[in-house]
């Protein structure tokens, strides 16, 4: 059998990304979740934790072993040079975890969903992206629905992203996602059934 070809899947907080990716998923479509893969990486037993632990010492660790993802958080806010530290040891654990995630793919592509594909490089793991986007007025009405947090929040989050332009200027394929759920689905399988019809991504 032919090896998948990946498809990377991103769009801004609120643009509906996961929504898309659930479908796909249910086109019978192997995806792999670059946040979940951040995660399993600092999973007690792991050797991420443990360096992480030396690092920055035990007080970024819950009573239970697990890590303390706000204690580690306002460290590495506070000094970039340790947001640095921290990204060099997780990213290459996450870009192997995510790759022997998809390297067992038994679709004729897989899809890896990351809302920093842009900004952290994962698009290099891909052979075609898809951006979902929105209009930026709804991407902040639908978060701030979703999350309960003030406009604020939402503006700082989106601040941080990849702008809209940047991000499109990888897209290979983009779906904008500003009516219901019906027709985003539609568009789902109109591009799912495109995507069959590829190899290696390309036409």
């Amino acid at each position: 059998m032919n090896k998948p070809w990946i498809l990377g899947l991103t769009g801004g907080i609120g643009s509906g990304k996961s929504a898309v990716a659930a479908h796909f998923s249910a086109l019978g479509v192997h995806l792999v979740d670059a946040d979940h893969a951040a995660r399993w990486v600092v999973e007690p037993g792991r050797p991420a934790l443990e360096r992480i632990a030396e690092h920055f010492g035990h007080d970024v660790l819950q009573a239970d072993g697990q890590l303390d993802r706000a204690a580690l958080r306002q460290r590495i806010f506070q000094s970039p040079e340790e947001r640095r530290w921290l990204e060099s040891l997780l990213h290459p654990l996450i870009g192997e975890e995510i790759n022997n995630y998809l390297s067992s793919a038994e679709s004729p592509y897989a899809i890896l969903v990351s809302p920093l594909l842009v900004e952290s490089g994962q698009h290099r793991l891909t052979q075609r992206v898809l951006v979902v986007d929105a209009p930026e007025a709804l991407q902040i009405q639908r978060t701030m629905h979703r999350d309960q947090v003030p406009e604020e929040q939402v503006q700082a989050i989106l601040k941080v992203q990849a702008s809209r332009e940047h991000r499109l200027q990888h897209a290979h394929d983009v779906l904008v996602n500003d009516r219901d759920l019906n027709w985003l689905r539609a568009e789902v399988e109109r591009l799912h059934n495109f995507y069959l019809t590829l190899r290696g991504g390309q036409p």
